[in-house]
């Protein structure tokens, strides 16, 4: 008879449900949203109740994507572990749990930020586990619309400040969505063999030697380049984020560029640690350009 988990040890499964990872990365796209947007007299509290409600939202999400997926994730060597498909939680509780951090998410961002940024959450959320997760059963395009909620919450962060979101704000989504792009489809390549097994439609199933796969990720980080100069040109930033952003552009073109002309376990590893690395050097140096303006 195994013994019933401990209380700290189900506080530890709760936590992973929420992904924390994911959930600080959509914590610093906000938080940079904001501090780019944000005049020189900005409220200290608005900013903290900004990321609280965002991570609220952020780890809803993914608990929710995790009871939906708890099936598919049993099949994965990758993901057999967590706590839904291992057993040490419940569907119905895990459920009920993101729910609550969703809704409570939401509701605290309309009623301490604004009704733009708990609307922009909203349609995170709903996008992600109502569109991009079901879709990933369906179609190989389910990469391209999880991207729009993996780049909506800079602009909840932007909008937070209650500047409009004008062509610089959306500059900033464009830069997320795109950037995400080579990302997946570089981890969904290394793990295709996973992927194929939890009966996932992704592009890199079935594509053994990778050249579809990587075709498109070149694609997309070449697209990223001119984009990611965007917020200089349109007077957002000066001169070190514009010689950051092109430097680091270049940077993820040649790796994406290397994993398409010889697709390789190595190669794909590289093309996603670049771009793991890329993220917060774009963010960074928009924020410290921010910083010294």
């Amino acid at each position: 008879m195994s013994a019933e988990p401990t209380a700290g040890f189900r506080a530890a499964d709760f936590f992973a449900l929420t992904k924390p990872r994911i959930v600080l990365l959509v914590v610093l796209t906000a938080a940079v949203g904001f501090y780019v947007a944000a005049p020189v007299e900005v409220s200290t509290l608005l900013f903290v109740h900004l990321l609280v409600g965002t991570a609220l939202v952020a780890g809803g999400s993914s608990a929710l994507n995790q009871v939906a997926e708890s099936e598919s994730d049993a099949l994965m060597e990758r993901t057999a572990g967590r706590p839904i498909p291992a057993g040490r939680l419940g569907r119905g509780t895990s459920a009920a749990f993101a729910g609550v951090l969703g809704l409570a998410g939401t509701v605290y961002l309309l009623f301490f930020v604004n009704r733009v940024t708990a609307l922009l959450a909203a349609l995170t959320l709903t996008s992600y586990v109502l569109l991009y997760t079901p879709l990933k059963r369906r179609t190989t395009l389910n990469t391209l619309i999880g991207a729009v909620p993996g780049a909506l919450p800079i602009l909840g962060g932007w909008a937070a400040t209650g500047a409009r979101l004008d062509l610089a704000a959306w500059s900033l989504f464009a830069i997320l969505f795109l950037w995400q792009l080579p990302h997946f489809l570089a981890l969904a390549w290394l793990y295709r063999d996973d992927y194929g097994r939890a009966g996932l439609r992704m592009l890199s199933v079935g594509d053994q030697d990778g050249r579809q796969t990587f075709a498109q990720g070149l694609l997309y980080a070449a697209a990223l380049l001119p984009v990611s100069l965007v917020p200089t040109l349109v007077g957002l930033t000066r001169s070190l984020y514009f010689v950051s952003a092109l430097l680091l552009g270049i940077w993820y073109v040649l790796n994406a560029l290397r994993a398409a002309r010889a697709p390789s376990m190595p190669a794909a590893r590289r093309l996603f640690l670049v771009s793991i690395a890329y993220l917060p050097g774009l963010l960074g140096s928009l924020a410290l350009d921010k910083a010294l303006q």
